[in-house]
């Protein structure tokens, strides 16, 4: 299940929820209890490690990556 953030139209705090594909459940906010909640874009990272080829940032050896 994907991790989804809502901010609070009251107070503005921001909420992580893991919840399904789809989910129509109305979330509360944390901070203040409101349910005048929005769904927001997030921001993710990913760390690409090393392959055993040796190519740094390519799992496969192969791609165009900078090293």
């Amino acid at each position: 299940m994907p991790i989804y953030e809502y901010r609070c139209e009251e107070c503005g705090h921001v909420t992580a929820f893991l919840e399904a594909l789809g989910a129509k459940k109305r979330h509360a906010c944390e901070k203040c209890g409101s349910v005048k909640t929005t769904k927001t874009l997030s921001t993710f990272a990913a760390h690409v490690g090393t392959s055993s080829s040796g190519a740094s940032g390519c799992p496969t050896g192969t791609c165009s990556l900078p090293r």
